[in-house]
């Protein structure tokens, strides 16, 4: 059965997903690229982002690349495509990936504003979905051809989808940092009560990872 999964999601030592005051400077949020110094330096990420042969290897590169593993389709926030709130100004904005997205797949965007498909170099194709996270989640799974969907975030978008129970697995990475504020992944979210356990634990020099599956 296709699963819903969330990888390589990295939170700081007081909880925060991203950074306040998220802009055009600071996509994150400020302080949020602080977070990925575990992830960046990987190879999965040096190959999906930059387009280099080369990147650390061990524990942080191993969660790295399974969570690239059987994945045909992904969904993400609005605030995660971009910086741009309310009606589409116009087209031009096409997420802040560059023309060839490390997705390589459908990725359906969760938005109240209608838009039409962006199709990409790469396999990447951006849908905009305004009904939603339950057509967008059937969409993916329609999309993905038997493999599983990758939920990319936000934090709002994980959260919405982790309180109607519909994530399988979370892989979360705690980075030893501090944000102080921000957007709160867990707050005010009862995960043993929504049937989620902690299967897999592991600590790297840049990360502690956590998997969490949902009880089935």
């Amino acid at each position: 059965m296709t699963k819903l999964r969330v990888e390589s999601f990295t939170i700081s030592l007081d909880g925060f997903g991203a950074g306040p005051d998220q802009d055009l400077k600071n996509p994150l949020g400020v302080g949020g690229f602080g977070l990925h110094t575990w992830a960046l330096p990987t190879r999965t990420f040096q190959s999906m982002l930059f387009g280099k042969d080369e990147g650390t290897t061990g524990v942080d590169e191993d969660f790295a690349a399974r969570g690239f593993r059987n994945i045909g389709a992904a969904i993400m926030g609005r605030n995660m495509f971009g910086p741009i709130r309310g009606p589409w100004p116009d087209m031009n904005w096409k997420g802040w990936w560059g023309d060839n997205p490390p997705y390589h797949a459908p990725v359906f965007v969760l938005t109240n504003h209608p838009r039409e498909s962006i199709t990409m170099e790469g396999g990447t194709v951006f849908h905009f979905v305004t009904d939603g996270i339950v057509s967008a989640l059937q969409r993916a799974r329609d999309a993905a051809n038997g493999q599983d969907v990758r939920l990319s975030g936000g934090v709002a978008t994980v959260r919405e989808y982790l309180r109607a129970g519909l994530i399988d697995e979370l892989h979360i990475a705690i980075s030893p940092v501090l944000l102080g504020s921000g957007e709160h992944l867990f707050h005010g979210i009862d995960l043993p009560l929504l049937g989620y356990h902690c299967a897999e634990h592991v600590s790297s020099p840049n990360a502690t990872h956590v998997v969490l599956k949902k009880k089935s």
